[in-house]
């Protein structure tokens, strides 16, 4: 029998410590035969991301040694600041590059005795986006150089795997150069080509990219080259070659990701001559579904080639992802249906294993295995249990937004296994709002949404205008109108929940990190809707912002804001900072100290400017932090110091009873 309490009062299962002890969050998923492999990032240790495989007899265990200077690996890259493949493994061999020194190191599974062999120099050079080529005894690499003035240079690089180039860095060949940026180094299975990416400002990887493929010589030389697909205002990504050595890619020629294919590549030992002049590129499934995410990441990984005849392929409709095979020869496409979402790099062994992580409704994400649709679950990301707490589940919602046009996003309703709302009392809405803003809310299982509705308060998870996983006129509705749309979708949405009569139109929160926290401090501005709001290191100063941010987007602030150059006063114009006069609501700032994207004076100079107005403003800084919270004890308190935030502003008494309140300055004047 459930007990009737205040909503947002209720006591739960899920404490800020369950975010970390409990849980670690995984990524970069490959498969190597019958060893699968994957990034855990673990607050506990210091937010440390750690390589770790299962090899084929089901055994689990952490693969890379110390490093020759004693560190334990931290297998992470900068590269554009926000990293991502910072590992690639082929037949037992693994180069990984280490965050400690940024330096890439080879390893053999093999050959455990040999340990860690430095392949690059120390210095300020990046590598990810690792590719790896035995054959010719190279690893091809994007290098982002910051050794110079000015911004870093980005290359194409092969890399010996002899480790020559850790003595002198006149080793590395450069490939590919020239351009502002370069990604995705590809090697067809016969050896003979090469494929890439690349893209030059103001362009970001999701608006404008090319395609080059160019034959390869037995040194690692490129020779001729042609550009295959994209150029401006079309984005490709994911190029994977087949078992056949044609290449498959995504593009958005159509306003969607979807699959195409290239033929006509010469084999090896046939007539190369005008090979280029012989391509033929076709749609495989034409489809108003998205088959690749927006390359915040290094290596995003939504598809692989599963056998001769098929590719395995994630999909959005809507924004909720699918699993399916995709026939090479027709394009036909084939669902499989199981309880589980991708949620991340889909990946396959030429043995036809299919490994993903993904998510689901009542379980944490988790590496799965596929086959004969069946799920096995090969890695969980923590041990906590759902069903013991009570699961809210996501309900899609749409809504028309204030100019006309729809917004939509998933509503989770408090939920509890013990405890349910008096009669008559509407629950309080936190509306979230994610980042990018070129990303999306997925529905699924997720320990900070239920955090929330565990404790009796519902949220909304909004896909503003500029979000991914609609096509590419949604994702674009945001260009020159970011503080403006994505913030009146967010009001509209809460409105809309108002209006249905499922929450309580006087406790309306809103949070949100990074460009998400812009979202959150201009909503606070162009509405009185809110009661309380939290901006997790979120943007204040767009005119800083752009002056100050790096390279890889440096430029897309001013696409964002339809600014023509730094000094366009839109920029000030659209700045949250110069907005103070009209927010109202009680603000909470969570910010690192070393925060490289959005830095700690952005905060404190709302700090002080709501702090002169007089208005309720609470701040966090946690030092030796950049751009999101690593450090186990950092995410927990900015986790508690919400709860109480908004247990303080709405006059709620939280069951927690070992919260540590955070101080709300002009809260009671």
């Amino acid at each position: 029998m459930t007990v009737k309490a205040p909503y947002g009062s209720w006591p739960s299962p899920i404490t800020p410590g369950t975010l970390t002890s409990r849980t670690v969050r995984l990524s970069q998923v490959r498969v190597d035969g019958a060893d699968t492999y994957w990034v855990e990032q673990r607050a506990s240790q210091a937010g440390r991301q750690v390589l770790l495989r299962r090899d084929g007899a089901g055994q689990v265990g952490e693969v890379l040694p110390l490093t020759p200077s004693d560190e334990l690996v931290d297998t992470r890259t900068r590269v554009h600041e926000y990293g991502g493949r910072a590992y690639a493994v082929d037949s037992g061999i693994i180069v990984t590059s280490h965050a400690g020194d940024s330096r890439l190191y080879r390893y053999d599974v093999a050959h455990r005795m040999r340990g860690l062999v430095p392949l690059t120099v120390f210095g300020d050079v990046r590598h990810g986006d690792l590719e790896i080529d035995t054959a010719r005894g190279f690893v091809y690499a994007v290098r982002e150089d910051h050794r110079g003035p000015g911004e870093p240079v980005s290359s194409l690089v092969a890399i010996p795997l002899d480790g020559s180039a850790a003595r002198d860095d006149d080793a590395v060949v450069t490939i590919a150069s020239g351009t502002d940026f370069v990604s995705s180094p590809t090697l067809s299975p016969d050896g003979e080509h090469l494929a890439w990416i690349t893209w030059d400002h103001p362009a970001m990887p999701w608006t404008s990219t090319r395609l080059h493929v160019a034959d390869l010589s037995r040194e690692g030389v490129l020779g001729e080259q042609v550009v295959v697909a994209g150029g401006e205002g079309v984005s490709v990504a994911e190029p994977r070659w087949t078992e056949e050595c044609e290449l498959v890619h995504v593009s958005n020629e159509s306003g969607f990701w979807n699959l195409y294919r290239t033929e006509g590549f010469p084999r090896r030992g046939t007539n190369r001559e005008g090979w280029t002049s012989r391509l033929r590129t076709r749609p495989l499934h034409p489809k108003q579904a998205t088959f690749s995410t927006p390359a915040w990441n290094l290596g995003p990984h939504s598809y692989d080639v599963l056998d001769g005849e098929h590719l395995i392929a994630s999909w959005a409709a809507d924004a909720v992802w699918h699993l399916g095979t995709v026939r090479l020869a027709n394009g036909e496409l084939e669902e499989w249906p199981t309880a589980w979402q991708p949620i991340g790099n889909v990946a396959s062994s030429s043995t036809g294993r299919v490994v993903m992580l993904a998510g689901s409704e009542v379980c944490l994400p988790a590496i799965v295995e596929v086959q004969d649709g069946q799920v096995e679950v090969l890695r969980g990301s923590g041990e906590f249990h759902p069903e013991h707490t009570g699961v809210s589940f996501p309900e899609p919602m749409e809504w028309p937004t204030s100019d006309g046009h729809k917004a939509y996003g998933f509503f989770y309703p408090p939920a509890s296994c013990t405890h349910e709302g008096p009669e008559g009392e509407l629950p309080p809405l936190v509306v979230n709002v994610h980042g990018g803003p070129t990303a999306n809310a997925r529905p699924g299982y997720d320990l900070v949404i239920q955090y929330w509705t565990s404790r009796g308060f519902a949220v909304l998870d909004v896909n503003y205008r500029g979000s991914t996983g609609y096509g590419s006129d949604y994702r674009r509705a945001l260009d020159g109108r970011w503080g403006v749309v994505d913030a009146d979708d967010c009001a509209d949405g809460a409105r809309h929940l108002i209006s249905l009569g499922l929450v309580d139109p006087a406790r309306v929160a809103i949070r949100g990190s990074s460009a998400g926290g812009l979202t959150v401090l201009s909503a606070l501005a162009r509405t009185d809707l809110f009661s309380a709001a939290t901006s997790r290191y979120g943007v204040t100063d767009l005119a800083l912002l752009a002056r100050t941010t790096h390279k890889f987007e440096s430029r897309y602030v001013q696409t964002l804001v339809g600014a023509q150059d730094l000094d366009d006063p839109v920029l000030a114009e659209r700045s949250p900072i110069n907005h103070v006069d009209q927010i109202h609501a009680p603000l909470l700032l969570l910010q690192g100290s070393e925060d490289p994207i959005v830095p700690q004076q952005q905060a404190t100079a709302m700090l002080e400017a709501l702090r002169a107005k007089g208005l309720p403003v609470a701040i966090e800084v946690f030092h030796g932090e950049g751009h999101g919270f690593r450090l186990a004890a950092n995410i927990r308190r900015a986790m508690e110091a919400e709860l109480s935030f908004y247990c303080q502003v709405w006059g709620i008494t939280p069951a927690d009873e070992d919260l540590t309140p955070v101080t709300v300055e002009n809260l009671h004047p």
